[in-house]
């Protein structure tokens, strides 16, 4: 039986994915909780068109924690519309995301997938929606965070682009 010897080409492509994989592994791991310290403050998005504003709050990291709560309150009738306990916590795996919203009981945690200085990305593609959850670094006073899935084949999101706001 006669072996056939895979191309050059075929070859490149594998050990570059092979590489660029393990780097992106590697910048994952790297990331600290405090390398965070960007998203620390208080966050708001103002929707008139839809009478809601969106507020998250996060704590300054500290013991390995970031601490974090949002709000969405309809101004029609000035009520909770939902809100969300959040933590992103050092773990023995790498940094976790932890959401708790207040349609569930459970809480869902999603995985540090890659960061930079000015965007993280955290997933768990078993969850059914977000299976994403980004926030990028948008100076001098922008927070950008985008939730999102794959269903049913599609890519599904919502984009939150807050601004600072006053901590009261």
């Amino acid at each position: 039986m006669k072996r056939k010897i895979p191309s050059k080409a075929f070859v490149l492509v594998s050990l570059t994915l092979f590489v660029l994989g393990g780097f992106m592994a590697i910048r994952a791991q790297s990331a600290t909780v405090e390398s965070l310290s960007w998203m620390a403050g208080c966050w708001e998005l103002s929707v008139p068109q839809r009478q809601m504003t969106i507020a998250e709050h996060w704590m300054k990291p500290a013991g390995g924690t970031l601490i974090g709560m949002s709000r969405t309150v309809r101004s029609r009738k000035v009520t909770t519309v939902s809100f969300e306990f959040l933590r992103i916590v050092t773990t023995d795996a790498g940094i976790d995301y932890v959401a708790k919203p207040s349609s569930s009981k459970e809480e869902t945690a999603f995985k540090l997938a890659r960061s930079s200085a000015t965007e993280v990305v955290f997933e768990n593609l078993a969850h059914d929606f977000p299976q994403r959850i980004i926030y990028k670094n948008q100076p001098p006073d922008g927070l950008f965070a985008r939730v999102e899935a794959n269903q049913n084949g599609k890519l599904n999101g919502m984009d939150i682009p807050m601004k600072r706001a006053k901590c009261e």
